[in-house]
């Protein structure tokens, strides 16, 4: 996201195309779930039939363009969420650009760094544990 504003202009196209889009899935039971600008959601109809709902959805502003993935395993947010045999399988997801947690121990950062990079790490463990 650039400018502040962006988070705001996201936050409303959104809103508009989720009112539309989670009605759907509200009727079919389906699970949908966003977070700013990134959206997961489960879908056991066509694929043609939602390839065409988001192609639809990307005529709505010709500055907005949705990009999508359809597969059995997708990462979403820190997760890697897949589907085996019909069950919603989860794990933890490393996105490729992302900054290690180790900060080399002869850096001069604070010393109180390296005790919430510990912390920070086991919470997050234990939160998708």
């Amino acid at each position: 996201m650039g400018s502040s504003f962006t988070l705001t202009l996201a936050n409303i196209f959104m809103w508009k195309w989720q009112k539309e889009f989670v009605r759907r899935q509200d009727m079919t039971g389906e699970y949908y779930g966003r977070y700013i600008d990134d959206v997961f959601m489960k879908w056991n109809k066509s694929e043609n039939v939602l390839k065409q709902i988001l192609e639809n959805a990307n005529t709505w502003h010709p500055n907005i363009k949705l990009e999508y993935k359809i597969s059995k395993s997708l990462p979403f947010l820190d997760i890697l969420l897949t589907n085996i045999n019909g069950t919603l399988s989860t794990s933890v997801y490393h996105k490729p650009a992302a900054e290690p947690y180790v900060v080399p121990f002869i850096s001069d950062h604070p010393r109180h760094v390296f005790d919430n990079i510990v912390q920070t790490s086991l919470r997050r463990a234990i939160k998708y544990a």
